[in-house]
């Protein structure tokens, strides 16, 4: 012990005066600390963690809307007329008030859809008594085509057919007059989101910029400029696949009551609406449509005629899936086939017919937000 000390006070002594004392040998150097290499496992740990907390997320926003349907409908309805309405609204607006503009656009929407309403209340109302000869004899030749080949059914199979029916619904008639009564409880609730659905697009169409900046003011200044972005975009998904929806939809509207039309089939006009508003509904809208129209074509005109129209779900089907559909997409957001499939199949499963409908729309606008908001490089998402 006393010999190390004197060999390092000597080693001290001997230094030059001013200069630092040689480090031992075994003295550890301590470096910049380095790097920590993150593993497969640390990169979906953290993945599985954003994708949880999306998850939750989306699951309390369903269980929202679905306690607020009614008020979430008359919103979303309320977007998709305001879609509708802009352009003609924009267009008034450059040679009056647009005050006034949007007064005449929605009085002049109201008078043409109830202007289609009477027609095809009177279609229907001078069709009644020839419809009811049409339906017996188109009935009396569906059997007779049953009974030959190559199906050789006995004769009088639609005649207890209807007989079950009837007794049926005279055993169950307690469950058809509550179902009823539960059917008009849902029109009024449906006149209710339509009047609530109009009151909020006059203001959309009038001064949405204005609402939506307004909201986006209150928040801080970065967020503030990311949610005008997302609006923007969201709003151009949303506004062009709503119009190319229904160009969709009048198109094959036209073409179904133009066949219709040609084939002899009553109530062309009733049927070309419905398809219409079917149509409205991605994939599955348009083929039910065509059934109900080849159901009345059957007991009409006969088997024959309600095929031709069976076949129109082909053509409209590759019509709209080839043609019309990649022209939507490629005006709102560019989305596989694949995707637009199951995402209706999703919505109807959550939501039945309004999930169906407004799938498609939610799943393009969430789309858009994700392009315009993500970085050109493709890393995570800005903010």
């Amino acid at each position: 012990m006393s010999g190390r000390a004197g060999g390092r006070d000597e080693d001290r002594v001997r230094a030059p005066l001013g200069s630092r004392p040689a480090r031992r040998p075994d003295a550890t150097v301590r470096g910049p600390a380095a790097p920590v290499r993150r593993t497969g496992l640390d990169w979906l740990a953290g993945r599985a963690w954003r994708l949880l907390a999306v998850a939750v997320t989306g699951y309390a926003g369903y269980l929202i809307v679905s306690r607020l349907l009614l008020p979430v409908v008359a919103v979303f309805v309320a977007l998709v007329v305001t879609a509708v309405l802009r352009p003609p609204v924009d267009l008034l607006a450059r040679r009056m008030p647009r005050v006034l503009a949007v007064l005449l656009t929605v009085l002049g929407s109201l008078v043409l859809l109830a202007g289609l309403g009477t027609l095809i209340a009177v279609v229907i109302q001078s069709q009644t008594g020839e419809l009811g000869g049409q339906v017996r004899g188109g009935l009396d030749r569906l059997e007779h085509w049953l009974e030959g080949s190559p199906f050789h059914a006995r004769a009088g199979t639609l005649g207890d057919l209807r007989h079950r029916l009837g007794q049926l619904l005279s055993t169950h008639r307690q469950t058809v007059l509550s179902t009823a009564v539960t059917g008009a409880g849902l029109v009024v609730e449906a006149v209710a989101a339509a009047a609530l659905a109009l009151f909020c697009a006059v203001f959309f169409t009038h001064s949405g910029e204005r609402m939506w900046g307004w909201g986006t003011s209150l928040l801080p200044a970065r967020p503030s400029i990311l949610w005008q972005r997302a609006g923007r975009a969201a709003w151009h998904a949303f506004a062009g696949y709503t119009r190319g929806l229904f160009l969709v939809a009048g198109t094959n509207a036209v073409v179904v009551g133009v066949v219709l039309a040609a084939l002899g089939v009553p109530l062309a006009v009733p049927l070309a609406c419905l398809e219409f508003v079917a149509a409205l509904v991605p994939l599955i809208g348009s083929p039910i449509a065509l059934a109900i129209a080849s159901l009345v074509a059957l007991a009409t005109r006969g088997p024959v005629t309600a095929l031709v129209v069976l076949a129109l779900i082909v053509v409209i089907g590759q019509l709209e899936g080839h043609v019309l559909h990649p022209l939507v997409m490629s005006w709102a957001v560019r989305l596989h086939p694949v995707a637009v499939a199951l995402a209706v199949a999703a919505g109807g499963t959550l939501g039945g017919i309004v999930g169906a409908a407004v799938a498609v729309p939610v799943l393009s606008v969430g789309w858009a937000v994700f392009r315009e908001l993500r970085p050109a490089g493709g890393g995570p998402g800005v903010g």
